[in-house]
């Protein structure tokens, strides 16, 4: 193929999410700079001095030891951010030992004191809603349980603290959805790019070999014009196949059948769709395809090597229908039932057990000398009753 260019990477993505852990490192180290004034500040009145030092400097040492790991997408893991979460709840809940029982009822600020926040913006930042909303509930649970009452700042404390998380677990959870959407059209345009530059080597090489292949051997005639005939066809399959457009998933779960069926085109299998994408969810566009490529088996099995087939999409607003014709010999009355009866089901299960499965319908129009039809109709997943999708009765 010449010189043909090295494939490209595929496309890093950023973390949609580093705004919201660099604003949660910022926040950290604020409130530990807080908490040292307040430290200071009370020293000589707490109960125990010495343990509130060394808690002060616990706090230091995982601020700083946090705001390194959580500098990078890949120091930002859930095992990471449970055990942030377990240290800073238990750094917290040490002040029960540390405060007097005048600091206790007097509101005055905890050892940690803002400093404690600091696990609910982590969780949220990593988990989302839930993430922010548990680790809300618990600081606040724990900040009752030490203090021992509820008044008015107490109930503002749990607000902001509950309310943190679901504000910043909203921000993540959408920044998440973002950064994956980016992704899939990253790749989607990766592959497409790594397409055409496929094409462009096969169009320079396999493709003019298989041509000239294809006219000398139609010119020569013989056992040369059955090679021609393959070569064309096998032109026209790679033409398809290198057209085609990349398969990627949506966020839904859905895929483009009409994209997958079009790698089933050659040189006797003419392949109509929509102009339009045919999106459904994957395991039934999969199971779609695989439908059609046993009924155009068939066709090559028994319809003979020169019998020409067509495969037919059409989205209707409730349903999706896919219809194989070919020209060959038909299938002789009574054939399927005797077929089946010797233990040969290739078309009862491969191809009416697969339409059931999906709960669709199939119907056969043959006759003998006339060819055979195949006619497959699949609601569409969102035309479903709730109750039959969940596998209630009707």
């Amino acid at each position: 193929m010449g010189n043909p260019q090295q494939p490209s990477r595929q496309p890093q993505v950023a973390d949609g999410r580093s705004p919201l852990w660099r604003g949660h490192n910022v926040f950290r180290v604020v409130t530990f700079l807080y908490a040292c004034f307040w430290f200071f500040d009370q020293f000589g009145e707490y109960e125990r001095p010495w343990l509130a030092a060394v808690v002060i400097s616990l706090m230091g040492g995982w601020t700083a030891f946090t705001v390194r790991r959580y500098w990078t997408r890949a120091g930002r893991t859930n095992r990471m951010v449970l055990i942030d979460c377990v240290v800073v709840s238990t750094l917290f809940l040490s002040n029960e030992f540390i405060l007097t029982e005048h600091q206790m009822i007097g509101n005055l600020p905890t050892v940690v004191t803002v400093w404690h926040p600091t696990m609910v913006t982590a969780a949220a930042s990593q988990w989302g809603v839930f993430g922010g909303l548990a680790t809300g509930i618990i600081a606040a649970a724990s900040n009752y349980l030490i203090r021992g009452f509820s008044d008015q700042t107490m109930s503002l404390d749990t607000l902001l603290l509950v309310g943190t998380g679901l504000v910043i677990g909203l921000a993540s959870d959408t920044a998440r959805r973002s950064t994956d959407r980016l992704a899939r059209a990253l790749r989607a345009e990766a592959a497409t790019a790594e397409r055409e530059r496929l094409a462009r080597d096969i169009h320079d090489s396999v493709l003019q070999v298989l041509a000239r292949v294809r006219r000398r051997g139609a010119e020569l005639g013989g056992e040369a014009a059955e090679l021609a005939k393959l070569a064309g066809e096998q032109e026209i399959a790679l033409r398809a196949l290198v057209a085609t457009t990349p398969q990627e998933t949506t966020e839904d779960g859905e895929v483009d059948l009409a994209a997958r069926l079009q790698v089933l085109r050659t040189g006797r299998i003419n392949v109509s769709v929509p102009g339009n994408s045919v999106r459904l969810p994957e395991p039934l566009s999969s199971d779609l395809f695989a439908a059609v490529r046993e009924a155009l088996a068939n066709v090559e099995k028994h319809a003979g090597a020169d019998a020409r087939a067509w495969v037919l999409l059409e989205e209707l607003p409730d349903e999706v229908v896919l219809t194989v014709r070919d020209d060959g010999p038909g299938i002789p009355e009574g054939r399927l039932e005797e077929a089946a009866a010797e233990g040969r089901l290739g078309v009862a299960k491969s191809i009416r057990g697969r339409v059931e499965s999906m709960g669709g319908t199939i119907t056969l129009d043959t006759t003998p000398g006339e060819g055979t039809e195949w006619e497959v109709r699949v609601p569409r997943p969102e035309a479903i009753p709730a109750k039959r999708r969940r596998g209630g009765r009707r």
